[in-house]
Formats: structure tokens, C-alpha cells, sequence
């Protein structure tokens, strides 16, 4: 293939490849009619969620979302346990965008809490914006429906 139209390829290919990419961002991040980030009703977002939670997040919380056992109590190390993702938790608690600037950043900087310490890993390099707003509507996916209109409640405060 000649140079000018390998590099002819290679362009349109890189060209698709930026608007498929832009494309998926856009749709992951455009507010819902509600205003709400978390998209727990959208069959395609939740089920990238439960893939990327399978993935990054069961092994601490839980298959179930169900938590390490005794969460609320601190380790010998100090740390705190895996909090569950389910009803029985706190996590409905936080408005998304807290939500979210915990899993992105982790909690001693989302909460400005210097020093703080947790096993959860910081995900800024490790998953996408996309892959954390999917994870999180797959959470709030699981609630019912009382658990979820208490959290989208929290919202508009």
C-alpha cells in the first residue's frame, strides 16, 4: 500500500476512532431530563456498571454489594472496612457528585481529609469518568425504589 494511502487510512481510521469516543462521552455525560448525573434506568449504562464493578469493586464490597463484615468498625490497621453499596449502607446517603469524587479521587481528597487512610484504591487513572458515572448508576440501580427517590431528594437540597 503506498505511503499516502496507508497514512490516508490511518487518519480516517484515528478520525472514527475520536468520534466514536466523543460520541460515548457525550452520551455518559449529558445530564438526565431529571438533572441528574446517575443514570440507574438505562439498561446500557447499569450493565457497563456491573461489569466495571465485577471488576474493580466486588472484591471489596461485595458481589452483593453487601460490604466487608463490621464496616463501621476499624481494622487493626486502623482502615475501615468496605462499607456495603446496598440499602443497608450509607453510600445512598451522598449526592452523586460526592459520590463520584470519591471514587475518582478517594476520600482523603474528595472530604479534605489529610491523612486520612483507606484500601480503596484512588480509580482517576484507572477508570474512566464514563466507567465511574456507569458503576454508580449500577449502585443506585439496585436500591428500591423508596431508597432511590430519598437519594435523588438529596439532589435538589
Amino acid at each position: 500500500m503506498p505511503l499516502t494511502q496507508r497514512a490516508f487510512t490511518l487518519g480516517l481510521a484515528s478520525l472514527l476512532l475520536l468520534g466514536a469516543t466523543a460520541g460515548i462521552a457525550i452520551y455518559f455525560w449529558r445530564v438526565n431530563d431529571d438533572g441528574q448525573l446517575l443514570r440507574p434506568n438505562d439498561a446500557v449504562v447499569v450493565a457497563a456498571g456491573a461489569e466495571v464493578y465485577t471488576d474493580h469493586c466486588a472484591s471489596c464490597h461485595g458481589a452483593n454489594l453487601e460490604g466487608e463484615p463490621d464496616w463501621q468498625r476499624r481494622k487493626p490497621d486502623g482502615k475501615l472496612p468496605a462499607p456495603p453499596h446496598d440499602l443497608t449502607g450509607h453510600t445512598w446517603h451522598h449526592v452523586e457528585a460526592t459520590l463520584f469524587a470519591i471514587t475518582k479521587y478517594g476520600m482523603a481528597k474528595a472530604a479534605n481529609l489529610e491523612g486520612y487512610k483507606s484500601d480503596m484504591p484512588i480509580y482517576e487513572d484507572l477508570l474512566t469518568d464514563e466507567e465511574i458515572i456507569a458503576v454508580l448508576s449500577f449502585i443506585k440501580s439496585t436500591w428500591p425504589d423508596a431508597i432511590r427517590e430519598r437519594h435523588d431528594q438529596r439532589e435538589d437540597e
